[in-house]
């Protein structure tokens, strides 16, 4: 009867120990499945690629000085401006930079228009960006393709 109760009790740890041995091993592998490999390959799937902005075109328009209308003729103002054009292809880029000669001399003839006092305040700058888009309705040549102007940067200003 002792070797029966040896036997049960040494049945009885190892029974213990083997249970014990299956809980680590599942829980084991449930860690490596859920918190390691698992959410790697759920990361990469849920995370979309980036999009990429196109690249912008400008036009860049050489500084240049220009005289000013004002109320007193001995008091002469002076603008001196360099813009920038953003434009929407290569076409209209290559038509802009092609005819400057051009788009220089329209500049001159709007901006020796206007008056220190227009271009001193914001809401006359944001004018003036429209109207310089507006000399672009008249076309540089004949034909000339659709023009994709989208906007109209200063990239210097000062009145004196």
């Amino acid at each position: 009867m002792a070797d029966s109760e040896k036997s049960s009790g040494k049945l009885k740890w190892l029974v213990i120990a083997l249970l014990f041995v299956m809980t680590i091993a599942i829980t084991g592998m449930g860690v490596y499945l859920f918190l390691g490999k698992g959410d790697a390959g759920t990361e990469q799937a849920a995370v979309p690629a980036p999009i990429e902005a196109p690249t912008p075109l400008f036009v860049k328009i050489a500084p240049f000085t220009v005289n000013l209308t004002g109320d007193d003729a001995a008091a002469s103002r002076l603008l001196y401006l360099g813009l920038s054009l953003r434009v929407g292809d290569e076409t209209t880029q290559t038509l802009l930079t092609d005819r400057m000669p051009q788009i220089r001399s329209r500049l001159l003839m709007l901006l020796s228009g206007k008056s220190a006092q227009e271009l001193t305040t914001p809401e006359g700058k944001a004018k003036l960006a429209e109207d310089i888009k507006a000399l672009f309705d008249k076309p540089l040549s004949e034909p000339q393709p659709a023009l994709a102007l989208q906007e109209v940067l200063f990239t210097e200003f000062i009145v004196q």
